[in-house]
């Protein structure tokens, strides 16, 4: 039986075996990531140490996305993921071994981090790219990319509240040993999944030059460069609000831990939200406009977070940050896949992760220097200024944006060659 237009994508039986046990991997996932953040916590008592736990987790995405772009580019993408994959579930294991015999100590549990950071900096890219060869209708595309969006964001809503009840009744062993098992899940699909696309044959080439070529087509492109610049300005500014939130809620609503959650989940929700909207719509032209819509909003919901002293209302501003960030992000990643050529997609949404999700650890170490001079709120005052700055801007130079992507958009039959704008 057909489904919906907004699920079309999982009308392909390998988009949905591989969706499901990512599913349920991404759940393990944010099971762990909390219980980390937890132990680091509890066995140095130091924010500082959870901020390198974090930073550590996500540096690598600035320095090895690029090379994973590359091998994307020249190796078998499923094969890929599956040793990354198992890598991961090893990691996960010896977390859960070492955590339960008490053995695990502070330099310890960073060298996990980084390794962690290390495999997800291939991990990212190649899963971003696999999509197209999934997909028995290369048209759903964009719904693939939005339907892999919410189920990233819809495991961020639950992931975390699931691995704190499961620390508060047990341990933080428990949620490494679920993580690891989970990994079984996406494994397994990978193993049973066929390419449905196979990429043109190219000629053999140097590491040094895919780099460069990977560069040069993505810097050289205007409406590629543009979006990569804001979807680094927005993680940038948005991004901190996970580092910036406890101290928002001690100090400006004098509350715990429960807020805190309140307000990450806010995020995510808006994220979700964002998703959706992108998985109903059936192309994607009028697309590119929001991104600065996008970028504009969550600049907006960052501002009046910093003067809101209402629960409610600073739930909803931190939900319009959400979409903003999330929203940026998954559109740009939409068009991207849509004009890229097979040969160039695992470079060019390698860059895509170094930006978008490269630029989070800067914005954190940046986000918690600022606080500590001029304050939390002030400091989600300056990242939603920056956010909305560049949002307008990008909206005020659309019409270069569309002039440049008309000729790609009119090759790929995404809009009919006539004069009509392809926005």
């Amino acid at each position: 039986m057909p489904l919906p237009t907004s699920l079309r994508a999982l009308n392909s039986p390998n988009y949905r075996r591989y969706f499901i046990g990512q599913l349920v991997s991404m759940l393990g996932t944010w099971v762990q990531s909390v219980a980390l953040m937890w132990l680091a916590y509890r066995i140095s008592g130091s924010t500082s140490f959870t901020g390198l736990i974090g930073f550590l987790n996500a540096v690598p995405y600035l320095f090895l996305s690029p090379i994973a772009g590359v091998l994307g580019d020249r190796l078998p993408r499923r094969k890929i993921l599956m040793v990354v994959l198992s890598l991961l579930m090893l990691n996960a294991t010896a977390l859960a071994i070492l955590t339960g015999m008490h053995l695990i100590t502070m330099p310890v549990l960073a060298g996990f981090a980084l390794f962690s950071g290390l495999c997800n900096a291939f991990e990212t890219p190649t899963r971003q790219s696999i999509f197209a060869q999934l997909l028995e209708n290369r048209e759903d595309l964009s719904n693939a990319i939005a339907l892999n969006s919410m189920l990233m964001n819809g495991t961020r809503l639950v992931g975390p509240s699931i691995g704190g009840l499961i620390i508060a009744a047990t341990n933080e062993t428990v949620c490494f040993a679920i993580n690891a098992v989970s990994y079984v899940a996406v494994i397994g699909a990978l193993a049973r999944t066929r390419v449905v696309h196979r990429r043109p044959p190219r000629e053999p080439t140097r590491l040094l030059a895919d780099l460069a070529e990977g560069w040069r087509f993505a810097m050289g492109f205007l409406p590629l460069r543009r979006m990569l610049f804001m979807l680094a300005v927005v993680s940038f500014s948005i991004s901190p609000h996970a580092t910036l939130m406890p101290a928002i809620a001690v100090k400006t609503f004098d509350s715990g831990a429960e807020l805190v959650g309140l307000f990450i989940g806010a995020v995510g929700l808006g994220a979700v939200i964002a998703a959706i909207s992108l998985a109903r719509r059936p192309t994607i032209r009028g697309l590119a406009r929001w991104i600065g819509i996008a970028a504009v909003i969550g600049g907006v919901g960052a501002i009046g977070f910093c003067f809101s002293r209402e629960v409610f209302l600073s739930f909803v501003l931190m939900m319009m940050a959400g979409f903003g960030l999330f929203m940026v992000g998954a559109t740009s990643n939409t068009i991207m896949q849509a004009i890229v050529d097979e040969n160039m997609r695992s470079r060019v949404l390698s860059y895509y992760t170094m930006f978008f999700i490269g630029s989070a650890p800067l914005g954190h170490i940046s986000a918690g220097y600022l606080a500590e001079h001029i304050g939390a709120p002030n400091t989600f005052l300056v990242g939603g200024i920056i956010c909305l700055v560049a949002g307008a801007i990008f909206l005020w130079q659309m019409p270069a944006f569309r002039q440049h992507m008309r000729p790609v958009y009119v090759s790929r039959g995404i809009i009919p060659a006539s004069p009509e704008p392809p926005q």
